[in-house]
């Protein structure tokens, strides 16, 4: 006999923010390696440390119980995850029962081809495809080993089986600054909206990130130089804020932790593959949840440190990237926190 699940109350902070979007990296391995992300030679986590595909459908689906309408599947790459699949198609019940109104991913788009008609068959309506340059050499470099052709034949097969494609490119200083109007371009005669992402501190990798970063202040007032850029008050969910470009059409998005963050209105946690719930992407601060899935079949302990954990969300990171050589904010990769 089915029975009903226990109505819990939803997820609000001390800030009174309420917690609507949930990302959860499925793996911290990556077929890319790319300079601002991960450093060449990774170690990564041994597999009985990940959460099985089975724990991640019960943390996903408590968090769908106490008020997240959003759910973000991360990585690393997320579809190097063995049977990912089968997970995708397992959350999408609550798409069709209207409890999650999105289920959504963050790929690298080198696994696109492959995956594109069973992730649009399974509920999955809208991507994001990373690609920070669309100069072949240069995107080897950045990633050192990915494949550009690649990508672009994955975005082409997204699109042809119905799923709406953001590209996102991180900003970086003397590496696709001078190109990210041609990206623009490219995107938004493709049909795709183009997110700007400033580099963030997290974990250590052979580069200074001072000689990465760009600040999108900069890049925003270099495209207004060329372009008519209106302010508009699109959201997707996430922290973006948007233009629209009058000569194209098509929207650009601003991500910009660190010349002007965007805490005050933050409904995200992050949850890593290892059931470490992060409060704050900037922040050290996190509750373990794969203890309590592993040490009952009940989810009342997983929901009593779900609530632990948001009663302690902060106001804000702490990311700043003004000194050279210094340690970064967040000692963690972001391949570890998907973002």
């Amino acid at each position: 006999m089915n029975m009903m699940l226990p109505q819990r109350p939803a997820l609000v902070d001390p800030f009174r923010r309420h917690i609507t979007y949930l990302r959860v990296s499925v793996t911290d391995r990556c077929d890319f390696r790319c300079v601002y992300c991960m450093a060449e030679d990774m170690t990564f986590l041994p597999r009985k440390d990940l959460l099985t595909l089975e724990e991640l459908d019960r943390l996903c689906s408590a968090f769908i119980e106490r008020g997240v309408r959003k759910l973000r599947l991360t990585g690393g790459e997320p579809l190097v995850r063995r049977d990912l699949m089968k997970l995708i198609r397992s959350l999408s019940r609550h798409l069709s029962s209207g409890a999650l109104d999105e289920l959504t991913l963050t790929t690298n788009g080198s696994q696109l081809a492959r995956y594109a008609v069973e992730l649009a068959d399974a509920g999955v309506r809208r991507i994001n495809v990373s690609v920070d340059t669309l100069d072949p050499e240069k995107f080897k470099t950045i990633t050192r080993r990915g494949n550009l052709d690649q990508v672009l034949e994955g975005i082409v097969a997204a699109q042809a089986a119905g799923l709406q494609v953001k590209i996102n490119a991180v900003a970086l200083k003397d590496v696709n600054e001078r190109e990210i109007a041609d990206m623009m371009q490219w995107a938004h005669g493709a049909g795709m909206d183009l997110t700007l992402i400033e580099t963030m501190p997290l974990g250590e990798i052979e580069a200074d990130r001072t000689d990465q970063f760009l600040p999108l202040s900069l890049v925003r007032q270099r495209l207004a130089e060329q372009w008519t850029l209106e302010p508009i008050p699109y959201k997707t969910g996430g922290p973006a804020t948007y233009v629209n470009v009058a000569e194209t059409g098509g929207r650009v998005g601003f991500i910009t932790p660190l010349t002007h963050n965007f805490c005050e209105t933050c409904n995200r946690v992050r949850v890593t593959c290892t059931g470490t719930l992060f409060m704050c992407l900037g922040q050290e601060d996190a509750v373990d949840l794969r203890e309590p899935l592993r040490a009952s079949e009940a989810d009342d302990l997983l929901h009593a440190e779900i609530e632990r954990a948001i009663a302690h969300k902060p106001k804000g990171h702490d990311f700043i990237i003004d000194r050279r050589g210094a340690a970064p904010a967040v000692s963690r990769h972001m391949s570890m926190t998907g973002g």
